[in-house]
């Protein structure tokens, strides 16, 4: 019995640790001044080949957990809008289940057009939550971390 235990004990944490090993989604973060007091903030997923990430806007039968940005608050920056999309998105539609979602596939950027106030040197935070999916399995959302220098 005590083998049994352990076996099951061993085999729980290499499955843990095999699916923390699995990031088939990398960011980077960019911004670039595009006119006085206004920049482009990229924030642009590289998506490994078979993985899928998720658009910010689903349909309403979709049961992917949509990709979503929170900026920090910074009295000095104002946000343009919310961030659209540059890729080139697919729908999918599982007959067999009978879902749908807004995905994408390789690469995509989220470009958010943000304001500065006065002529400060200043910075933009804040995180993206998101999920990714292959057509075997999807990982847990995931939250990631930036902060860019808008000057």
């Amino acid at each position: 019995m005590k083998k049994y235990l352990l076996l099951l004990t061993g085999l729980f944490f290499f499955l843990a640790g095999n699916s923390q090993l699995l990031n088939p989604v990398s960011w980077s973060f960019s911004s670039k001044k595009i006119a006085d007091k206004t920049y482009e903030v990229r924030l642009t997923a590289n998506i490994e080949p078979g993985w899928h990430l998720y658009s910010q806007v689903q349909p309403d039968d979709a049961i992917a957990e949509p990709t979503q940005f929170t900026f920090g608050k910074n009295p000095l920056v104002s946000l343009e809008g919310s961030p659209r999309e540059d890729g080139s998105m697919e729908k999918f539609h599982d007959a067999r289940l009978d879902v749908s979602a807004n995905q994408y596939s390789r690469k995509v950027d989220f470009v958010q057009i943000v304001k500065v106030k006065g002529n400060a040197k200043t910075n933009i935070t804040g995180n993206v939550r998101f999920q990714t999916c292959n057509d075997e399995k999807c990982l847990p959302p995931k939250t990631v971390n930036f902060s860019l220098a808008l000057n």
